[in-house]
């Protein structure tokens, strides 16, 4: 069982600059607390995504000693890799790839093709530099914009990462429209064909609604879970703002037999995170 905690995503879209030494701070609380991995910052183009300038100054900050919590930097391009591999400490790069090419050509300014060779070069840079590349399939469960999709379709791209070595694919519920029945077949069905391959979910939702998605994942199989603490961010393109992030806080209370945490660090983020997402 692994959560995933999300403090990037849920601070790259906040209409507040979130100063750097909060952000530190936050982040080595969020480190302590036991989760599997932290997607803490992203090496992107500054004038695209502002608030995570600083992610280079963040990570040399950040207290790793004795840490067994590991980091994930997302990229959204070949250059992007190339700088966060250099960082020692960073595990995994994520990249966002889309099921959707309408949804790839506006958070990458790319085509589905394009991002696929993107994918490959990534893929050869991070086993050439002992990181893991986890591939997001945005819009894997479906997108507003009368693109072509379907689960074979999401079947076919895993079998093309499969064939790279790609050794994480988290499906994505980038706009909130996933459905348990859907979420259920998909897991069911993939988990099995590729054992190689850890599947990871990475849902948005309502307040209303995340429990049966995590359910319907969980009983198929998916022992993987991003969240985000206060369930902040999501996508902007959901034209709901009740739909962000799971929320980490109903993630721990779900799993609290089976995934334990250190509750006293965990406190102190929640108190923390009420002074950025103000």
């Amino acid at each position: 069982m692994k959560i995933i905690e999300c403090p990037r995503d849920a601070i790259q879209g906040w209409k507040s600059p979130v100063a750097t030494a909060l952000k530190v701070e936050y982040l080595n609380t969020l480190l302590q607390v036991g989760f599997d991995t932290l997607d803490f910052g992203s090496f992107v183009s500054p004038k695209a995504i502002p608030q995570m300038a600083d992610t280079a100054e963040v990570y040399h900050q950040l207290q790793l000693e004795g840490i067994s919590t590991k980091l994930l930097a997302i990229i959204a391009n070949l250059k992007g890799a190339e700088q966060a591999v250099l960082f020692e400490h960073i595990t995994y790069l994520g990249f966002p790839f889309s099921i959707s090419e309408t949804f790839q050509q506006r958070n990458t300014n790319s085509s589905i093709t394009q991002a696929f060779e993107t994918v490959k070069a990534i893929q050869a840079l991070c086993l050439k530099h002992d990181k893991k590349l986890v591939v997001y399939f945005s819009m894997g469960f479906g997108n507003p914009y009368s693109d072509p999709y379907s689960p074979d379709i999401v079947g076919e791209w895993a079998e093309k990462m499969a064939l790279l070595g790609v050794e994480i694919i988290a499906l994505s519920d980038t706009v909130g429209v996933a459905e348990s029945p859907l979420i259920e077949q998909l897991f069911s069905h993939l988990i099995p064909l590729y054992p190689q391959i850890e599947f990871g979910a990475h849902f948005h939702a309502s307040p209303f609604n995340w429990e049966d998605k995590i359910q319907a994942a969980y009983q198929a199989g998916c022992r993987r879970f991003d969240g985000a603490l206060g369930g902040f961010g999501g996508c902007p393109m959901a034209n709901d703002e009740l739909v962000g992030n799971i929320n980490t806080i109903n993630l721990i209370e779900k799993f609290r037999d089976i995934y334990p945490i250190n509750h006293q660090a965990w406190q102190k983020a929640v108190e923390l995170s009420k002074k950025i997402f103000i």
